[in-house]
């Protein structure tokens, strides 16, 4: 298990807003809950107050499931552009399942996903990365 320290999450933010300001979003779309202390932070730096969290489940605490439920997907704009975060891509299933029902719902707007860490055998590969992941990640955020 590894353990992300918020110092290092301060630098990796830093880097994930260098990668994405050229795409320069119009929205950021947080995936709740890891991704939400992303959105906020990129939102910061983007100086946008237009932050909406959506709702994926696909563990169980460390227990995967079957499915992929994706819930309180907001009402978007059309033809914008929407950064979509995430802490992680593990297996690539829930941002694959996400960015579908983001596709099919809004299709004149642009989608690009940001997330922290990343697994290279997942069948998700976002737009923008920061690390690849090697180890369970115990975030900083997910202890009280």
């Amino acid at each position: 298990m590894y353990y992300y320290k918020y110092e290092e999450f301060v630098d990796d933010i830093e880097f994930l807003y260098q990668c994405t300001k050229s795409y320069n979003p119009d929205i950021i779309l947080a995936v709740a809950r890891g991704g939400v202390t992303i959105g906020h932070f990129l939102a910061e730096k983007f100086r946008i107050r237009t932050l909406y969290t959506l709702n994926s489940i696909h563990y169980d605490d460390t227990k995967k499931l079957d499915h992929v439920k994706v819930f309180n997907i907001p009402h978007l704009p059309q033809n914008r552009r929407v950064l979509v975060v995430d802490d992680i891509v593990d297996s690539g299933e829930s941002l694959h399942e996400i960015m579908e029902q983001l596709q099919k719902l809004y299709p004149k707007t642009i989608f690009k996903t940001g997330v922290i860490f990343y697994k290279k055998k997942a069948i998700f590969t976002a737009d923008f990365n920061v690390k690849e992941a090697h180890d369970w990640i115990e975030f900083f955020w997910t202890k009280p």
